[in-house]
């Protein structure tokens, strides 16, 4: 079920809201039950085959958990670190099967010329961020963190409906003693208005944005290829629009979902992390990781950079920690090397910032105004950001390299008066520059000018201000839905 549907917004939305208040009322057991079923039927809603796998994930985590948290040195012949060791194998394996075993099994056949062949494996909806917060939750345990163990409980932190699907990666300490407190079960009226602002705001991003720029993003990067096929290569304009396009879709895809999932949250309650606080601000690639998709950085650095040992074995380790890292984080992303090589530059640009601010920066350059700076940090960071989503865009790295060419003026057509105002590639999907224009110049506007949406409060300053404030969100979302088109999955369902 998607966020962006009739059946979520007008069935599922308010039976879940009124179901988990009106049994609050009896029981807050009976309303936890209640947004746990709920949250499984979510997930079952899209393919019920797959609802096994998750119980299966989730029971085997639980009692991986309870082992960790009732821990007897006497009763057993595994160490405490060698049952996290083993839990941690066991998550990933399942991981590794249903996301990477067709990758592999055809690159091993590329490599050694063989014909191995296995069944088409199908990715199951958001297997990486339950996998991952059920890891974090293990490690949690066995640093004595996690102290609840109640199997509802559990089962609602990881199935939790707004989160579920594309994160944001939860702690069971930060999420359940929320559900332990009284007032989550008693409806509050300033939490569903911020809520539905948040809702509201997202459903526009994902709506009005991130599709309309969908079309013209996959008409310029498939074009390439049929340009190339014909001789034809794109020329700087049509690359970069291609590429500002693809970078602005996925922000406003991800932010819509972002604010969307907080929005959910919040009309039960429950405030999520912040997972995503407006990136391409950034003046640094250090800075873009504290803000594109927070909570994934989060857990990349704290259970995989902080273990290989981080910044503590001298500054070459550091550099290939943080390599290793990000090449990892691509890897989840996604099996295909296109996001390999995405996670591999993002762990280039990471060693190169570093050591711009150690070697230069902080010796040389303390004499630049600030403001000039974090202004040509800002473009340099969007440029190495734009760049590095073609190669995650691409579906391979040829189409990468194509495009990548012909932005910067290698390999690329001249430009003419008629490609500047239409586009040859577009023209070819009977699209329009001009169209594509109008979306990209407020975009670009929108992402560097307008405040991140986290920071929309809904404040009680009297009748009138409540009257604007539930007229903007009905008209908003009258418009959102009258733009309902055919499916449209978020593009953080398929990582």
């Amino acid at each position: 079920m998607l966020f962006n549907s009739y059946g979520f917004i007008f069935l599922f939305l308010p039976l879940t809201l009124l179901g988990f208040f009106q049994l609050a009322r009896i029981s807050h057991v009976y309303a936890a039950t209640w947004l746990a079923l709920a949250s499984l039927f979510f997930y079952g809603y899209w393919n019920p085959i797959y609802v096994g796998l998750l119980m299966l994930s989730i029971i085997g985590n639980y009692g991986f958990g309870l082992w960790l948290g009732r821990y007897d040195a006497a009763a057993n012949k595994l160490s405490k670190k060698h049952v996290l060791i083993l839990a941690i194998t066991v998550n990933l394996s399942m991981l590794g099967y249903y996301k990477y075993a067709n990758f592999f099994v055809s690159n091993l056949d590329l490599v050694t010329d063989t014909t191995w062949q296995i069944k088409d494996v199908i990715l199951p909806l958001g297997i990486s961020f339950f996998t991952f917060t059920q890891i974090a939750f293990l490690v949690d345990t066995y640093q004595g963190k996690v102290k609840e163990f109640n199997f509802m409980h559990y089962t609602l932190f990881v199935t939790y409906f707004p989160h579920l699907i594309a994160g944001p990666v939860l702690h069971h300490k930060d999420m359940m003693p929320q559900f332990a407190l009284s007032m989550t079960y008693r409806i509050n009226w300033n939490n569903v208005a911020t809520g539905l602002i948040l809702f509201t705001l997202g459903l526009c991003k994902k709506v009005l944005w991130a599709d309309n720029l969908a079309p013209f993003a996959t008409a310029i990067f498939d074009g390439t290829q049929l340009g190339a096929a014909t001789g034809t290569l794109p020329t700087v304009y049509e690359a970069w629009s291609g590429a500002l396009a693809y970078t602005l879709q996925i922000y406003f895809d991800f932010s819509g979902y972002t604010d969307m999932a907080l929005g959910i949250a919040l009309m039960f309650n429950i405030r999520l992390p912040i997972n995503f606080n407006s990136p391409y601000k950034a003046t640094s690639i250090i800075e873009f990781w504290r803000r594109w998709h927070i909570t994934l950085s989060t857990f990349l650095r704290d259970y995989l950079y902080i273990p290989l040992g981080g910044n503590r074995l001298g500054k070459f380790r550091r550099y290939f920690n943080l390599l290793v890292t990000m090449l990892l984080g691509g890897l989840w992303h996604g099996a295909g090397w296109t996001f390999i090589v995405w996670g591999a530059l993002h762990g280039l640009y990471l060693t190169i910032n570093h050591l711009w601010r150690e070697l230069i920066a902080e010796r040389y350059l303390r004499w630049v105004p600030g403001w000039l700076g974090a202004l040509a940090g800002g473009a340099i960071t969007f440029l190495a950001v734009v760049s590095a989503w073609v190669v995650f865009r691409a579906t391979d790295i040829t189409q990468a390299m194509i495009m990548l060419k012909a932005m910067y003026g290698v390999a690329a057509r001249p430009i003419s008066f008629d490609a500047v105002v239409h586009g040859n590639l577009l023209v070819l999907t009977n699209l329009s520059g001009r169209d594509l224009l109008r979306l990209l110049i407020p975009g670009l506007l929108w992402v560097f000018l307008l405040p991140n949406s986290t920071k929309v409060r809904f404040i009680d300053k009297g009748m009138a201000l409540s009257v604007l404030l539930w007229v903007f969100i009905i008209v908003a979302l009258y418009i959102a839905i009258d733009q309902f088109g055919s499916y449209s999955p978020f593009l953080y369902f398929q990582f």
